[in-house]
């Protein structure tokens, strides 16, 4: 599997990657081809200008006949207004398919994102994330309104222009494209510069992104410590690097364009000069001469932008190589269970489990416990000792190495990934808070949970009066990360999150170790009344909260010390007596 933070651009032009690409089209294909029509006929009517002139003052205006003059001014009309409207489809044709399509490949992204294991997002950075789901597919609609359909257009009438020029006067085509080598060559150099250029801002955009991205998140750490000055310094270093590649890329085309110009313009009067004397020996028309004039321009125009729009092609295949290079992440959380109980008892078994973030590096070796339905367990230990891993795995955040785990005699494999997560409520130490209202952090925008029922919750956790004091009640906003409430307020709403959706297996992961006393005792009086028939595992660092539990397990180093009540275990005077010991000196 490829490292999820590459920057890696991959091959110059990859078939493969486009061909992938083009799976995205298959239910617009209707469209896409009408696309392609368009933009043959385009192709056909611009160089059909010139040869039109060309009659007109060759047989016309030299012959002084000003029916015919007339008659072909209506034509050329015509065709431009054809033309016109022609164009105005096609591009908006063109750019409204590029949208279709991005929409359908950042909501299959997004998608795919939602899927993926939590060790995932442990090793990739948000920032590049933000970049993949945003940035890259954005540069795709590029691909489509000035990339593929607009480099096709310019290769069809490049190709009928030369199809005129030579039908016209092979003499005056060759001096017309005298020039031509060297314009290919410049163009070529400058395609390749910018296309380096290009993969570096895109690097610079993503590490921007991802250092914004995290200082922002860990704002309150950075001011703690007075960093503010040292991350504006890197802030510093990181945006001028994005400011150089940027501008590396302008002198590119600041170097190539009047270069291009230039070469154009010599093109231009190498054929003035050779067509004028023609034309003066009487060996080639006056109309003829224009219409090259008019030819070489429009021939000389579409090569000075077809490099520039290959690199957008390009960008839009190194972004679209990222994107799959994601979609393909393998990373998913197999979801093949098709168990749905009616009922659910919410009995949990662990035999023998082993797991590691690092499979070579065990944070559990061979953990085997048993919590009898209703009833209540408390895990202990210091912190690593592998407590909030035990959590992860009932939830299925992550996969086991060996061992099985079960809930009501069934491996937790054969449920179905969303009924079992509905079945247990986690409230965790760190609540995340989604910018929104109360209610929305409660539900989480689940239409099956009515206002009453939020209420009820809210209520029985005591969390109903503090909530009625705010302006707006339920739907008032707690801004990002629910940076309007207190700590002890959010771990009340978290609490609410996990009621709503009646659970019959509660966690409560350090769930009243950032809270004040008065709040602690509304949360333990919670407490009691939420896990009153219902299996319950309580992780804590404060052992006077888990005195009640039926079952007190002592985690060391990912093992299971001692087991037993809080009586039983302080008369054996172990490691839980040690810890309880320890505490009870530092609240003397």
């Amino acid at each position: 599997m490829s490292n999820p933070n590459s920057e890696s651009s991959g091959k110059i032009f990859d078939a493969q990657v486009l061909r992938r690409l083009m799976v995205f089209m298959k239910p617009y294909r209707a469209k896409f081809y009408l696309l392609v029509g368009m933009t043959i006929v385009l192709g056909f009517l611009a160089p059909l200008r010139p040869y039109q002139i060309q009659i007109t003052v060759d047989e016309y205006i030299a012959a002084g006949n000003y029916d015919g003059l007339l008659k072909m001014t209506v034509i050329m009309v015509v065709l431009l207004v054809v033309q016109s409207v022609l164009q105005y489809q096609h591009t908006y044709l063109s750019g409204w398919l590029g949208q279709s399509i991005i929409r359908d490949i950042r909501i299959k992204l997004y998608r795919h994102v939602l899927g993926l294991r939590l060790k995932f997002f442990d090793e990739t950075q948000i920032g590049r994330l933000i970049t993949r789901n945003i940035s890259d597919v954005e540069t795709l609609s590029d691909v489509f309104t000035e990339g593929l359909a607009a480099m096709a257009g310019d290769v069809l009438q490049l190709v009928f222009i030369l199809i005129l020029m030579f039908y016209t006067n092979w003499k005056l085509t060759l001096v017309s494209l005298s020039m031509l080598p060297l314009l290919l060559i410049s163009t070529y150099v400058f395609k390749e510069k910018v296309k380096s250029s290009f993969n570096d801002v895109r690097s610079a955009v993503a590490n921007l992104n991802s250092f914004v991205q995290e200082h922002i998140t860990g704002m309150s750490i950075v001011q703690i410590f007075s960093a503010e000055q040292r991350e504006y310094e890197k802030f510093k270093e990181i945006n001028a690097v994005h400011r150089k590649e940027n501008i590396r890329s302008v002198m590119y085309y600041s170097i190539y364009f009047p270069v291009a110009e230039v070469i154009g313009a010599i093109g231009t009067g190498l054929l003035v000069w050779y067509g004028g004397r023609e034309v003066l020996h009487e060996t080639v028309t006056l109309g003829t001469l224009i219409a090259f004039i008019m030819y070489i321009g429009m021939f000389f125009r579409p090569i000075r932008t077809i490099a520039d729009r290959f690199n957008t092609l390009q960008l839009g295949i190194v972004s679209t190589d990222r994107i799959m290079k994601l979609l393909d992440n393998d990373e998913i959380i197999p979801d093949e269970g098709r168990y749905l109980p009616e009922k659910f008892a919410g009995e949990v078994r662990f035999d023998n489990v082993c797991f590691g973030y690092n499979p070579e590096h065990l944070i559990l070796k061979n953990i085997s416990f048993h919590v009898p339905a209703g009833s209540t367990t408390a895990l202990v230990g210091a912190t690593g000792a592998g407590k909030s891993s035990i959590i992860n795995l009932l939830n299925r955040f992550y996969e086991i190495q060996s061992g099985d785990i079960s809930i009501d005699g069934h491996n937790v494999r054969e449920y179905s990934l969303d009924y079992l997560r509905a079945q247990i409520g986690v409230v965790l130490q760190d609540v995340f808070l989604f910018s929104g209202t109360i209610e929305y952090n409660i539900t989480l925008g689940n239409p099956n949970i009515s206002r009453e029922k939020v209420l009820e919750a809210a209520e029985l956790v005591g969390a109903l009066p503090f909530i009625e004091r705010l302006p707006n009640g339920l739907d008032y906003n707690v801004m990002e990360r629910g940076a309007t409430l207190s700590v002890g307020q959010r771990q009340l709403i978290s609490f609410v999150r996990a009621m709503v959706y009646d659970p019959k297996i509660i966690i409560l992961d350090e769930a009243t170790s950032s809270v004040d006393s008065e709040t602690e005792a509304l949360i333990q009086a919670a407490i009691e009344k939420v896990m009153k028939g219902r299996t319950s595992i309580v992780i804590a660092h404060r052992l006077s909260t888990i005195q009640n539990a039926q079952q007190i397990l002592v985690l060391d180093k990912g093992e299971i010390k001692e087991r037993g009540t809080h009586e039983t275990l302080l008369a054996a005077g172990g490691l839980y007596a040690q810890l309880h010991e320890m505490q009870y000196k530092e609240l003397a």
